[in-house]
């Protein structure tokens, strides 16, 4: 009975630790702002895995037409590939954050491998200089919402506040513009930070149309409904205002 009994309870210990690995909300591993769900009337929408041609361009055209701006969290191998989308993320006044350089699995990813790709993605970003908005915070989210204790600590220790979301819109498989939309309807309280996907981890060129669509959507509707939409960074002032 007694081995059976510690089987069991590693499995469930296990289960536990895969979970709040995964799971956004979670604080179990360590402190990540997700925004302020179910108070205030603000939003804030971020796209993760770009820079990606060409629909990372028509969401900021889509961006550009609702006078809102965004966070963008950049893969820094596709930064280096797609300069040109870079700057006019920048230029346009969007914040922008750390997405490691290639998107690892960063619960299986050594600390030392983390560093690496953390400071490879800020080398591709600093390339561009003085194009880039404020950051007045340094923003970091990991691949996948994956993490570990260490991954939070280490992400700290290099200036970076970690940043998860409250609302998913499961927008970075192959769907359409009606189920994106109706996943972020479904969630969506006020304060909220919701999570989309302008590029795909795998390659550049990932049809993301559905994305562009939603975003158009949900900004109308939302506006409509005396919603602002603003930057995280702006959320955080917010927040400690």
């Amino acid at each position: 009975m007694l081995p059976a009994a510690i089987a069991t309870a590693s499995l469930a210990t296990a289960a536990f630790a895969g979970y709040h690995s995964l799971a956004w909300r979670s604080q179990l591993y360590g402190r990540t702002f997700i925004g302020t769900p179910g108070h205030g009337r603000k939003l804030a929408l971020t796209y993760d895995d770009g820079p990606n041609d060409p629909d990372t361009q028509l969401l900021l055209d889509v961006l550009a037409k609702h006078n809102v701006k965004a966070t963008f969290f950049l893969i820094g191998k596709y930064v280096q590939q797609r300069p040109d989308i870079v700057h006019r993320i920048a230029a346009e006044g969007h914040e922008i954050g750390n997405h490691t350089f290639t998107h690892p699995n960063l619960i299986v990813t050594s600390d030392s491998a983390l560093r690496g790709e953390l400071e490879s993605c800020a080398n591709s970003l600093a390339d561009f200089g003085r194009g880039f908005p404020s950051n007045r915070t340094r923003l970091f989210r990991p691949p996948f919402g994956a993490r570990r204790p260490s991954t939070l600590r280490i992400a700290r220790k290099l200036g970076y506040t970690p940043i998860m979301w409250s609302v998913t819109c499961f927008d970075w498989k192959s769907t359409t513009a009606d189920r994106v939309e109706a996943h972020v309807i479904r969630q969506i309280r006020g304060g909220d930070i919701i999570l989309m996907h302008d590029g795909g981890h795998k390659h550049l060129g990932t049809d993301r149309r559905h994305t562009v669509e939603a975003t158009d959507r949900i900004l109308t509707r939302y506006k409509s409904e005396g919603f602002d939409f603003v930057t995280v960074p702006e959320m955080m002032e917010d927040l400690s205002s």
